[in-house]
């Protein structure tokens, strides 16, 4: 998904502890929503729904979820933000019909920046059986979290005028890449050999803090960053 911007104030815990009220909390939220709404447009795809019932659906939540008090409304999973987000748009789901919610509501729905179209583009690469809707819902918040890590990544390198280097480099942390030698990367960037080991040892360890914190900012207590790290590696 091409949400790849800096991590921004997006801190759940910000969002937890002031109850969503507060001006700073409401940002937080609109940030992190923005940010993680494409694992809900699959989850609810799915479960049935075409995409523009799908659409309706995440845009009707999140404007019920930053209008109104609906951090209440799942409590016991407000630790971390992956499952208070799935269990809220359940249970959001589940109070409306599709079309009766999206007619009621129309054009009163709150519009943050969602790239719906190409949103349906990535779901129609995920294969037709085999996943169950949540565990749809899991593995693209997982995928949705380390492109957000990758994007910062790519921000830092591209201020420093080394794109080039980064491309090369990319497979190196990014999933499901083909893995060249650091011998072929070397010839291929005009660089020694140990050079580009050095290099992808430096960006392995900032790919790693910036995941961390990517993850510590979903959850509420610092303790469950590892457990959340380790359902996040699961789920891919």
């Amino acid at each position: 998904m091409p949400e790849r911007a800096r991590f921004a104030t997006t801190q759940w815990s910000v969002v937890v502890a002031a109850g969503g009220d507060a001006p700073g909390a409401r940002r937080a939220l609109e940030s992190l929503c923005t940010a993680y709404w494409f694992p809900l447009y699959a989850f609810a795809r799915r479960r049935g729904a075409r995409a523009e019932e799908a659409q309706d659906l995440v845009q009707g939540f999140f404007t019920v979820l930053l209008e109104k008090d609906y951090l209440a409304q799942a409590d016991r999973d407000r630790g971390r933000f992956r499952a208070f987000l799935k269990t809220a748009f359940a249970h959001f789901t589940s109070k409306e019909r599709e079309r009766e919610r999206a007619q009621k509501r129309g054009g009163d729905l709150l519009h943050l920046s969602l790239d719906f179209e190409r949103g349906e583009e990535c779901y129609t690469l995920e294969p037709a059986a085999g996943a169950t809707p949540e565990e749809l819902y899991d593995r693209r918040w997982a995928l949705t979290m380390l492109d957000r890590v990758v994007g910062v990544l790519e921000s830092e390198f591209a201020a420093t005028g080394r794109r080039e280097l980064f491309a090369a480099l990319l497979p190196y942390v990014a999933a499901g890449s083909p893995l060249p030698t650091h011998r072929e990367t070397a010839q291929a960037l005009a660089m020694t050999e140990g050079a580009v080991k050095a290099a992808v040892h430096r960006l392995r360890r900032r790919y790693r803090t910036l995941l961390r914190r990517a993850v510590a900012d979903t959850v509420r207590d610092p303790g469950d960053v590892d457990a959340e790290l380790h359902h996040l590696i699961a789920s891919l």
